[in-house]
């Protein structure tokens, strides 16, 4: 009796492990070409008067603007471009489409308004080496939309009224030279400004276009003034702020004296990082912060119940207003989890009726899909640092092989959502982990200023203290790690492999920072307001060259042993495409195995569907080669 109980037991253990065996197993892969296709329609934008929606569509691999109208259900085509994609586009007053296309071939831009009656289209602008943004739209002056552009001066924007069916050009503020952002407001006015030293940062106020702007407030650049509207009350403005305080609040400032008259919001647990403010309404509606998950605070009782309302027919998603007709009856909004792309939606407010217009990748199913687990670990000085471990499907978190995956921009933060490669990699069987190491944005002003000066120091070893932590804790396998970025993310992949060889398996690098002196050497013009403020956060070539020289991956080329898999942009304007060839060519010289992929016609991020296929099948491939290898 003893022995068939016994018996019974090891066949349900085995049966058990069997049936978890094929659970693993059955998780299907999924194509490449579904995580990283255009989306087949995307960009949903609705026109002011609430009688058109419009999105952008792939026409020949390019990305052209579609039209549906709302009163008959009747779509059309109304670009067909076939060089280069639609770029960003806004919808003016009198239902022109006005929109912008990058030749990185000729480095010119252009500017476009497209006539949605007639179809007709009306080149405005063409510049070489020239930046132009679509800053405002003029109820007042339907045809009239306010641009910013350098053509003057390559590192200073100065501001346009632009006519867009005479194509008039008449200018409205010339920068005087230190200009860095300009606010406008409803009616098409400027009244702020941002003026910027490179280390102290100063708001500029005037009370109407005849007078002359002064400075209101400054602020060095470890503290954030950043005006969001005018309130309609007095001269006060509505703005974010973390002046004598650690996080980020919303705040409202009487222009006049310069004086926060009081706090709107504050959470003590994270900064406010946008908020939503009604430009015809002329009202705060949310604020939005992230803690582990995406948060909201409501600021007005109507725009709490739509959301409300919303939620209900959308449970489970997070969800965002991307666009809004001038009568706020009509909204688009785009839904999201941390394993679904998500939806974008027309949400009529009379009726409460909503309908879906598209999902953003419907090839992918939720439930084939992995968790985006919030995390956090304490650093040896006693820092605590967050991020998110995705864990493969059907896996145990238990000596898992991993990629490391380092956010790109120093101060910019890993976010709880849908992140096609996250998703890609865990597919593929690889735990990801995200590391928002100090300096990262949303958790206030001390965590922030804790990275300054510690790129190379305290900042890569919070992303090694994350992996020793997950080997600590069994999650990690200690001989199948690997470090996959872009931008200082791919600077943080170089870096683990010249200084920590014994860690990672290889290295992936998508337009990676090599080497501080040249980056900031060859800085475009309009960073040059930022230069003083990245020596004080990053390092002075000058006063720190020991110091830049002893972090920058091009310098260690003798240090480097693990595989490397390169990805670069040849029109990157912020690649120095010779210096990384010599540091290919060297690392071959000394036997490093290198794979190294220069692609003509694209910047930083690959823009040809055909060309991220190519990457990210390489990627898959690389990966399957050297995560096998026992170090």
């Amino acid at each position: 009796m003893f022995l068939t109980d016994r018996l019974r037991s090891v066949l349900l253990v085995c049966v058990i492990a069997l049936l978890s065996a094929c659970q693993q197993n059955s998780v299907r892969q999924i194509p490449v070409i579904d995580f990283f296709k255009t989306p087949e329609k995307s960009f949903f934008k609705i026109s002011p008067d609430g009688k058109y929606i419009s999105y952008l569509k792939p026409y020949k691999d390019k990305q052209n603007i579609y039209i549906q109208s709302l009163p008959d259900g009747a779509e059309k085509m109304a670009t067909s471009f076939a060089d280069y994609s639609v770029r960003d586009y806004s919808w003016t007053y009198n239902n022109q489409l006005v929109f912008s296309q990058d030749i990185i071939a000729d480095d010119v831009y252009k500017l476009y308004a497209l006539d949605v009656a007639t179809n007709k289209l009306k080149n405005l602008l063409s510049l070489p080496k020239v930046r132009i943004r679509i800053i405002n739209r003029d109820r007042l002056q339907p045809d009239v939309v306010t641009i910013a552009m350098n053509r003057r001066d390559p590192g200073n924007f100065d501001v346009f009224r632009l006519n867009v069916k005479t194509g008039d050009l008449k200018p409205y503020i010339i920068n005087p030279g230190n200009v860095t952002k300009w606010y406008p407001e409803p009616d098409g006015s400027i009244r702020l400004a941002k003026v910027s030293d490179g280390v102290n940062e100063t708001i500029l106020y005037r009370t109407n276009d005849k007078a002359q702007f002064r400075p209101i407030i400054k602020n060095n650049f470890k503290d954030r003034v950043e005006p969001v509207a005018f309130s309609g009350d007095k001269n006060y403005f509505y703005a974010l702020s973390n002046v004598n305080r650690d996080k980020t609040a919303v705040v409202e400032i009487n222009a006049d004296n310069a004086k926060q008259e009081k706090v709107i919001y504050a959470s003590d647990k994270a900064d406010i990082l946008d908020v939503a403010y009604s430009r015809n309404k002329h009202r705060l509606e949310l604020a939005a912060y992230e803690e582990a998950k995406p948060q909201k605070h409501f600021l007005n009782a109507d725009v709490e119940k739509m959301y409300k309302s919303l939620s209900a027919k959308l449970k489970g998603n997070e969800m965002d207003i991307v666009d809004r007709d001038s009568a706020e009856d009509k909204f688009i909004i785009s839904t999201y989890t941390d394993k679904n792309p998500g939806s974008y939606y027309l949400y009529e407010r009379n009726g409460d009726k909503l309908t879906k217009l598209a999902d953003k990748n419907p090839e992918i199913g939720a439930a084939e899909l992995c968790d985006m687990e919030p995390v956090s670990f304490k650093a040896s000085d006693g820092m605590t640092i967050n991020g998110y471990l995705t864990i493969p499907k059907g896996k145990e978190k238990n000596n898992l092989p991993v990629v490391v995956v380092p956010h790109d921009g120093i101060w910019n933060r890993n976010s709880w959502n849908y992140d096609a490669e996250v998703q890609f990699l865990a597919n593929r069987g690889y735990a990801v982990f995200q590391v928002n190491y100090r300096g990262s944005a949303g958790y206030g002003k001390a965590f922030r200023n804790a990275g300054f000066k510690q790129v190379g120091g305290k900042i890569q070893s919070d992303i090694n203290e994350g992996v020793q932590w997950l080997i600590h804790n069994k999650i990690a396998n200690p001989k199948k790690i690997a470090i996959f970025g872009g931008g200082f993310g791919g600077f943080s992949a170089l870096y683990g492999v010249s200084f920590h060889p014994g860690m990672y398996n290889c290295a992936i690098v998508k337009y990676g920072l090599i080497n501080f002196f040249t980056y900031l050497k060859d800085a475009p013009p309009s960073f040059k307001p930022f230069l003083q403020m990245t020596y004080e956060m990053v390092g002075n070539p000058e006063t720190d060259a020991e110091q830049l020289r002893a972090i920058s991956p091009v310098f260690h080329t003798d240090k480097i042993k693990s595989p490397l898999l390169i990805f670069q942009g040849a029109k990157d304007p912020r690649a120095n495409i010779s210096e990384l060839n010599q540091f290919v060519r060297e690392l071959k010289k000394r036997g490093v195995p290198v794979i190294y992929r220069l692609k003509e016609n694209e910047r930083a991020f690959f823009k040809s569907e055909h060309n991220r296929m190519e990457m990210y099948a390489e990627i898959e491939k690389f990966l399957d080669a050297n995560m096998q290898v026992k170090r």
